[in-house]
């Protein structure tokens, strides 16, 4: 056998998972193809979200993680606590602002509302006339590939790695593309969108996201800018949609989101999405017009039918333990996860009720 655990997958939620199995006293082989991801391409977010109470439990405990890890990370993984404006345009989604202010509240998470007067005082590039916003002052952000590697590297047993493709799982085996195998007493698989190639059975559908990102202009903008409208373009089931959403790098850069395309599979830059993103960047943010962007890039978040990752045993195929289908959040719930899924596979007490993400409840619906 060559590991306790087998994970594949090296992203933001795979060296979790092995930074965490590690710690709990288990042999870890992490095997990746080296094909990039989701961690690659996505902005490094780490935020509390509470479209539904599963969702708020795993973004809130994930939180409090990376807060844990923060002063012990090295400057490459870039952690910044500049916290997130829920930025609300008008009376209706000042009023939803309220509302999400009264469900963190309730769950003791720091925030505050803005009234309109107070927004122009935090960011003043903002356009003018917009209602206020909500602030959540723990939220971060993280350059998640250095993350990734640090979890890796700081885990408190050593985690052995492989760059190799896995073609096949059998039981609590791996074969790779070169026809040799790796075996463990268990394998955990967080391979994000190339999971499906593995397990067909997964309800995982690719979601294409643009970003782009700005010279650096200090100063410009202080905290992770989102409009409220964001959630419901997050979750919409078809077709496409943006939203505004603007990132402070801890470099000065402007990272710029967000789109969201079913409809899509082809990673190359689409000009009419990107300008439909950027226009909608600008509604907000009109000192974006005077700022040089440097790149422009794609990225594929899985996404689940419901919006909630898989987390737990696979329950018809032995030894198989699943961490996958985080769409944009992998990067938020990424501890959370690992923390869960270490627990179920070592037998140890969980930290919240697991249900809510198992694989089950798409059997069951099938």
């Amino acid at each position: 056998m060559n590991a306790d655990v087998i994970v594949i997958g090296a992203g933001i939620v795979g060296a979790a998972c092995a930074h965490e199995l590690a710690r709990a006293g288990l042999s870890v082989l992490v095997l990746d193809a080296g094909q990039g991801g989701a961690t690659q391409a996505g902005m490094g977010h780490l935020v509390v979200m509470d479209d539904n109470p599963a969702e708020l439990t795993l973004s809130h405990e994930s939180l409090k993680l990376w807060h844990d890890w923060a002063p012990r990370m090295n400057a490459e993984c870039a952690f910044a606590a500049c916290g997130t404006l829920w930025v609300a345009a008008n009376d209706a989604e000042m009023a939803a602002a309220e509302d999400k202010w009264r469900r963190l509240q309730a769950h003791g998470i720091a925030c505050e509302l803005l009234t309109a007067d107070a927004l122009v005082a935090a960011e003043p590039a903002l356009r003018a006339g917009l209602a206020g916003a909500l602030k959540v002052s723990r939220d971060s952000v993280v350059y998640a590939p250095s993350a990734a590697r640090w979890l890796l590297a700081q885990a408190p047993r050593a985690v052995a790695f492989e760059q190799a493709e896995v073609t096949a799982i059998e039981d609590a085996c791996v074969r790779l593309a070169d026809g040799s195998r790796r075996s463990a007493g268990a394998v955990v698989l967080a391979a994000g969108i190339h999971a499906s190639r593995l397990c067909p059975d997964l309800p995982l559908r690719p979601k294409k996201g643009h970003l782009a990102i700005t010279d650096r202009y200090p100063g410009t903008v202080h905290h992770q800018l989102i409009e409220l409208g964001y959630i419901s373009s997050a979750h919409h089931s078809d077709g496409a949609s943006v939203a505004f959403n603007v990132q402070p790098r801890p470099t000065g850069q402007l990272l710029i989101g967000s789109s969201r395309q079913f409809d899509s599979t082809d990673p190359a830059v689409e000009s009419p999405m990107l300008a439909r993103m950027l226009g909608r960047a600008l509604d907000y943010l009109p000192a974006l017009a005077g700022l040089n962007t440097l790149r422009t890039w794609t990225g594929f978040r899985a996404a689940t039918p419901d919006s909630l990752p898989i987390i737990g045993r696979h329950p018809r195929q032995s030894g198989l333990w699943l961490a996958v289908g985080h769409e944009g959040l992998g990067v938020t719930t990424a501890p959370a996860t690992a923390r869960l899924l270490a627990a179920q596979i070592t037998g140890s007490a969980l930290p919240f009720e697991p249900a809510p993400y198992g694989m089950q409840r798409f059997l069951a619906a099938a």
